[in-house]
């Protein structure tokens, strides 16, 4: 951990405020006139941003989009696209759809196949030509793609989660309205806001912490301990709803430029193996990785990882004399009341901890992680988890 070096790349542009989702004709002028709209099937106010477009004098092609970017579903969806003429892209959806696009967007100048440049599992080539336009508007408040340079994609054939990666994938615009979570569902909350809020916890601690990240995670670690809850109870809250957008922006600004930690480093392989949502399972190994990772520090007697992992106790508790290992309670508490289940009630057994903790100690995000886990600690957290 080296605070005080670093580089650090966003967005051309980020647009955020309620309603700022009717400035989207103003922000994709500049790259031409034939949009493909990419979106979620439940987003309330597509008609409203297709109308808008149209009366600017876009052309607009729609394409709805459902579950996760598979290999499967983006072999298919590239040639599409690839013959569609289009000038820009926009995602308006949640986590799977804004990384769709991001990937689409990518391709659409890159000629090759999707393997050529996929991490882990592919050539990892870099892409020779910049993306297609990309303006990224999230409905949900939870993974912080508008402003990442990768886009997540489950390979069906080897049962993983793997990125393609490249600092030219981050979105021209980033346009952040809050209103658009007001219809996200309870659990969908829950979920992507616990994905949100680890996404300011790991990167605070991980091995790529830097002074600049730092100003984000200071501002979002106690923002999520009090907006969460509140978001979850009060769904219509334009002030909870408001700050988790803004906590989930200031996540992705913070895993992009430093990196991440073992919850993600699981979170990868357990979801290429298992159709459960992302930010569940980072959610059910929070407060186990926490543990185990305080308990490595603390014998580490490393001072500037300690201080951090006690700042993280004090900010999530809104207590001065919190201790590393009530915090691990207070995550806890806080599944419990977010009603997050257990591992093993998502059908994850004993039996696939072999398999988990192989492709686990490989993936991209277990290499930032503050310490050197081993396979007898990656094992503690699945069974404690």
């Amino acid at each position: 951990m080296e605070p005080d070096n670093f580089t650090f790349a966003t967005s051309n542009k980020i647009v955020f405020g309620w309603g700022c989702r009717k400035e989207l004709p103003i922000y994709a002028a500049p790259f031409g006139k034939h949009v493909f709209l990419l979106h979620s099937k439940s987003v309330h106010a597509l008609d409203e941003i297709e109308h808008s477009l149209q009366q600017a004098g876009f052309s607009v092609q729609r394409q709805a989009f459902s579950g996760e970017p598979t290999d499967d579903v983006m072999h298919t969806l590239i040639p599409e696209i690839r013959q569609a003429g289009v000038d820009c892209i926009v995602g308006i959806g949640g986590g799977s759809v804004l990384d769709a696009g991001k990937a689409l967007a990518a391709m659409l100048t890159n000629g090759g196949d999707l393997m050529d440049y996929l991490e882990v599992v592919g050539k990892g080539l870099p892409l020779r030509n910049k993306p297609c336009p990309f303006i990224a508007m999230p409905t949900t408040a939870g993974t912080g793609t508008e402003v990442t340079k990768n886009a997540v994609i489950k390979v069906i054939a080897r049962n993983v989660k793997v990125s393609l990666r490249d600092i030219s994938m981050i979105p021209k615009i980033a346009l952040v309205d809050p209103e658009l979570t007001l219809s996200v569902p309870q659990a969908v909350t829950a979920s992507t806001g616990m994905d949100a809020f680890i996404q300011v916890l790991e990167p605070y601690c991980s091995r790529g912490a830097n002074k600049m990240v730092d100003l984000f995670c200071r501002e979002g670690i106690p923002l999520g301990a009090k907006y969460l809850p509140m978001a979850y109870h009060e769904p219509s809250s334009q002030e909870a709803r408001t700050s988790m957008a803004w906590l989930s922006l200031l996540g992705g600004l913070s895993l992009s430029n430093a990196k991440l930690g073992a919850v993600h480093g699981f979170a990868g392989p357990i979801g290429g193996m298992f159709d459960v949502a992302h930010g569940t399972i980072c959610a059910c190994l929070l407060p186990q990785v926490f543990r185990v990772n305080a308990r490595k520090v603390e014998e580490l007697r490393n001072p500037l990882l300690l201080g951090r992992f006690n700042n993280i106790a004090r900010w999530v508790s809104g207590e001065e004399n919190t201790t590393i290992h009530q915090a691990v309670d207070w995550f806890i508490a806080l599944n419990e009341q977010l009603k997050i289940p257990r591992l093993q009630d998502l059908g994850i057994r004993q039996k696939d901890y072999n398999s988990i903790i192989e492709k686990s100690l490989v993936s991209s995000s277990m290499k930032g992680n503050p310490v050197t886990l081993n396979r007898d600690d990656l094992l503690e957290i699945l069974r404690n988890s």
